[in-house]
């Protein structure tokens, strides 16, 4: 539909360019040429509309019908692409390998001075702690 439209408005705009090229002036006779109008009016001799005016009339309304369906059509069509965070969620998502399990003993780190220096624990995991009971709410006093 955008293309058929827009295939329209080429043609029509090279119409109108031609029509408009073809029209000779309102003063074209040698009055004109000096600066003269043919009469008294305020913008110059009326005559009877020619075929090449009424073809400009046409045409620049055509001109004017198609930039509007054009500029509609290319607003509908602009919403219609991806996002980044919508390719985003496209893309399969790798697993996470599983975590390292700290050692139990206490580890010592011997620089190269020969002294040793022991390295704490690792803190147990809320999966090695059991779970105890909430203590319970203090229950406010009567007076």
């Amino acid at each position: 539909m955008y293309i058929l439209a827009l295939i329209i408005h080429i043609v029509v705009s090279l119409f109108l360019i031609i029509v408009v090229l073809l029209q000779s002036g309102k003063a074209a006779d040698l009055a004109g040429a000096f600066g003269g109008m043919g009469s008294q009016t305020a913008f110059g001799p009326r005559g009877s509309a020619t075929l090449l005016s009424k073809a400009t009339t046409i045409s620049a309304v055509l001109f004017m019908l198609t930039s509007l369906s054009l500029s509609i059509l290319a607003t509908r069509n602009a919403g219609l692409g991806t996002t980044v965070l919508e390719v985003q969620q496209k893309i399969p998502v790798k697993s996470v390998p599983a975590p390292i399990q700290a050692p139990s003993k206490p580890m010592t780190v011997t620089p190269e001075g020969g002294k040793s220096y022991p390295l704490p624990l690792p803190s147990p995991t809320p999966a090695d702690q059991k779970s105890a009971p909430a203590p319970a709410q203090p229950t406010p006093a009567k007076k």
